[in-house]
């Protein structure tokens, strides 16, 4: 089948229309305005060949681009997915019937991914580590990256011989890496149960690699120094395999959304808080309120928060905030509030907020569409949408995130 791509889908896949059987034909790695030619199984054109190329169209710079599903955008220009991921969050605000000024995109680099989780397995010539191919069970074995951090992928060696150690053949370890001030932090999920012969093989390795930590299934084997983050003032060890932004600049790139929208704030809210990657730098200003579902997060911020010099006071509370938000009465202590939800947004947050007298709102999202759904619930309560900021962190991916300003008068 011959086809034409028309667009984009979420998920980077260009779509066409199947003039014959009708409905849409999905096709990876395709832009729009090509011309693709290929066999069309159950809706899905999965080895194209494309017969007019896009002028976007550009040489991937991964070696592995070819395999590897780790990224599904290399082979458009940084103009194209750049014009495309402000293009998806217009739309999504669109299909709520609402509009804001886009600020300039903020791309991160290239090879500045500090946290990312890779598969390893045992074969029988030895071990894999890398990511898994795309819509596939084939693993990658990577031998360089065009998104991870040089600390990362000096580890690697490192990985494949805790691969060694603690997989079975059967199995297939989640090895999560994140740079840290202090060295490489490694959690591994999904591999044998600890033994003394299994602890003192990590524990050898983690010392040999000059690991910061190092833990199985959740439970430490050996922390050699606290693995820190810096969040403005504060250096935080967060709990092993914790949320942290993908990377330096996107983190600074919110952070500084953020903190142009509360402005000279005094009390601000922090929601959805995490380890403090907002509530600690914010306290340089203002005294911050934080509140988490998951208390690990707030212990690393209390005690980041407690070493710290130079900070306005900080408060916490460990709150699921999806099933018992904070009630107007509450939110009306503060000045600004600052909203850091997960993918399902904050609706019912969101629902409350516009019931309270709060009159700013920094929102930051990892989804278009619910931070499109919660704007329209908080523009019909009289917020303004002022501006939307995307920020890029997880470059040639389809993911997008944005910090936008709600405020009203």
């Amino acid at each position: 089948m011959r086809l034409t791509i028309e667009r984009l889908g979420h998920h980077g896949d260009g779509i066409g229309a199947d003039d014959v059987m009708g409905g849409p034909v999905f096709v990876p790695r395709a832009l729009p305005g090509e011309v693709v030619e290929g066999e069309v199984v159950a809706g899905r054109m999965d080895a194209p060949k494309v017969v007019t190329p896009s002028p976007d169209r550009r040489r991937a710079p991964c070696p592995h681009y070819a395999a590897c599903g780790g990224c599904a955008l290399q082979h458009a220009t940084d103009a194209f997915v750049a014009g495309w991921k402000v293009q998806v969050v217009a739309s999504a605000l669109a299909a709520q019937g609402l509009e804001a000024p886009m600020r300039a995109i903020q791309t991160s680099p290239g090879r500045s991914r500090r946290r990312a989780t890779l598969s390893g397995r045992r074969t029988k010539k030895g071990t894999i580590v890398g990511f898994h191919g795309r819509a596939s069970g084939t693993l990658v074995d990577l031998k360089d990256c065009a998104l991870l951090a040089p600390q990362l992928l000096a580890a690697l060696p490192t990985l494949h011989a805790v691969t060694e150690a603690g997989n079975s053949r059967k199995g297939e370890l989640a090895l999560t890496v994140t740079e840290s001030e202090s060295g490489v932090d490694l959690a591994v999920m999904g591999g044998k149960p600890m033994d003394a012969e299994l602890f003192q093989k990590l524990a050898a390795l983690a010392e040999s690699a000059d690991l910061a930590r190092i833990t199985w299934e959740g439970e430490p084997v050996a922390t050699r120094r606290p693995p820190l983050q810096r969040f403005g003032k504060a250096l935080v060890a967060p709990p092993a395999g914790a949320f942290l932004q993908a990377t330096k600049a996107g983190e600074a790139a919110l952070l500084a959304a953020v903190r142009e929208t509360v402005g000279k704030a005094r009390r601000i809210a922090d929601l959805f808080s995490g380890a403090g990657t907002f509530s600690l730098p914010l306290a340089e200003q203002a005294e911050v309120h934080a509140a988490e579902s998951e208390k690990p997060m707030l212990v690393a911020l209390e005690a980041g928060f407690r070493k710290a010099q130079g900070l306005h006071r900080v408060t916490t509370e460990t709150r699921d905030l999806f099933r018992r938000p904070l009630l107007p009465d509450e939110l009306n202590r503060h000045d600004a509030v600052v909203l850091d939800p997960p993918r399902a947004g904050a609706e019912a947050q969101v629902r409350e907020l516009a019931q309270s007298k709060v009159k700013v709102i920094a929102y930051v999202s990892c989804n278009p569409v619910t931070f499109a759904r919660d704007a329209r619930i908080l523009t019909a309560a009289g917020f303004r949408l002022d501006w939307v900021q995307v920020v890029d962190q997880f470059r040639w991916s389809p993911h997008v995130e944005l910090a936008a300003r709600l405020s009203r008068g």
